[in-house]
């Protein structure tokens, strides 16, 4: 049996997906996919497992998860300068945390893959007209016109195609030496309004600096300082997609999905008898979850159950979204289930989703002290439950938005017209990414 013919045998079919696409040409989805099964991987099968390993450390406390990137990336962001201000914003908030909490910190970008969106609504109605939703640009275009909107399968091809140019540039940044440590001065040039939280940076910046000269003057190889090790992520929604580019691992025989490194589902699709379930219990990358306020402990011990029966260390990831005024409530209880069915997982905080309303100039906005206080929130939890805080998961840019209202910048809701750029949810902007970091690494020295 071939892999594809494998691959074909090794999913349920007949289980219900939801949150996928009305593809309109039954025929031009079949090219599409036929195309995407005859591409390279993006991601390789070791690079997965060496992920999944990392995973297990930070599930013991001796590691952190540090996740960043678009709500949804689109094709026209997808440039040399956005991609290299996001990687330099993750850089320097990894740097603040491992400096600040003197912990190793995973970097993983929400990016090269998170194309595609789940919606509440199948339509959406402007003056009169009805159209498809936009589904990121995986699916359909932002503009409200029929033929923008009409779902179109050749656009998976075009993701692969963005993917993998976005990921030759992440690995010229970060193993070409744009991510040397000792660069860390260098990361904040070109950025701007960093009046409030640039003198701390570029205070621990020295420090940094100062620790380093004396490390070489021990004798420390200052090679090993060169590159670090960035991970790829996205939700694993389109189902046709992830399906088309899962491969068998010459080497063990067991399938990877090599979309990327490290797939989730979200909560919107975690249906205990659906598709997607089924397609992350069959894969072997580390792969996470994503539960929300109305998630029972039980629920939590049954997608456990389904997903990491094995206990494998490093396999699976807890991504909460609570809300602010949510988690302390009701995080413990499924916490103490899990770590009392002796589960190995890791728990990361996602402190955007659940915390996301309308202002009243009608654009959709995050308040900065609500992320902050379901950070702490998270933090709280864990410490008294006697768990790891195992990391945090941002939508954010390296670009001055203003997208999210509050922070250092204190940005209102009559700024958010100034430089509103998302496709999809409002990001943190860089100095806000930062302002997180800082407070985030006190959090992490005292837990």
């Amino acid at each position: 049996m071939n892999s594809n013919a494998a691959i074909e045998t090794l999913f349920d079919s007949s289980l219900p997906a939801a949150q996928q696409p009305a593809w309109p040409d039954a025929k031009a989805l079949d090219s599409a996919i036929a195309e995407l099964k005859t591409l390279p991987p993006l991601v390789f099968a070791g690079e997965c497992d060496n992920l999944k390993s990392m995973i297990a450390n930070a599930a013991e406390g001796k590691a952190f998860w540090l996740q960043g990137g678009d709500c949804a990336e689109t094709f026209a962001a997808a440039t040399a300068d956005s991609i290299r201000n996001r990687i330099k914003t993750i850089l320097q908030m990894a740097a603040v945390l491992q400096y600040g909490a003197s912990l190793p910190v995973i970097k993983v970008g929400r990016m090269a893959g998170q194309f595609a969106k789940p919606r509440s609504n199948d339509s959406e109605t402007r003056g009169g007209v009805t159209l498809p939703a936009y589904r990121g640009d995986a699916v359909n275009d932002l503009e409200f016109t029929e033929s923008a909107r009409t779902p179109d399968p050749q656009r998976l091809v075009k993701v692969y195609h963005t993917s993998s140019a976005t990921l030759n540039l992440v690995r010229a940044f970060t193993q070409g030496g744009f991510a040397d440590i000792r660069r860390v001065h260098e990361w904040n040039k070109g950025f701007i309004k960093d009046s409030k939280i640039g003198p701390r940076y570029e205070a621990m910046a020295n420090e940094i600096g100062r620790a380093l000269a004396f490390t070489a003057s021990a004798g420390v190889d200052p090679e090993k300082f060169k590159t670090v090790d960035f991970y790829s992520s996205h939700e694993a929604l389109i189902l046709e997609y992830e399906k088309a580019l899962t491969r068998i691992d010459s080497r063990t025989g067991d399938a990877y999905d090599v979309s990327a490194h490290f797939v989730w589902v979200g909560e919107r699709t975690r249906q205990p008898g659906g598709a997607h379930l089924d397609f992350a219990a069959k894969i072997k990358n580390p792969i996470g979850v994503k539960i929300g306020p109305k998630t029972t402990p039980q629920e939590a011990l049954d997608l456990i159950a389904r997903l990491n029966p094995s206990n494998e260390p490093g396999r699976l990831t807890f991504i909460t979204r609570m809300g602010a005024g949510k988690i302390r409530e009701v995080l413990p209880a499924i916490v103490q289930a899990v770590t009392q069915s002796g589960a190995k997982v890791l728990w990361v905080c996602d402190p955007m989703h659940g915390n996301t309303y309308e202002a009243p100039s009608g654009y959709k906005t995050r308040k900065f002290d609500d992320v902050m206080e379901e950070v702490r929130g998270f933090f709280a939890v864990h410490k008294s439950c006697g768990t790891h805080p195992g990391g945090i998961h941002i939508e954010l840019t390296g670009d001055d938005v203003t997208e999210c209202v509050g922070g250092g910048e204190e940005i209102s809701h009559d700024d958010l017209a100034t430089r509103y750029e998302t496709a999809c949810d409002p990001r943190l902007n860089h100095t806000q990414s930062l302002e997180l970091a800082f407070l985030v690494a006190e959090m992490l020295r005292d837990r």
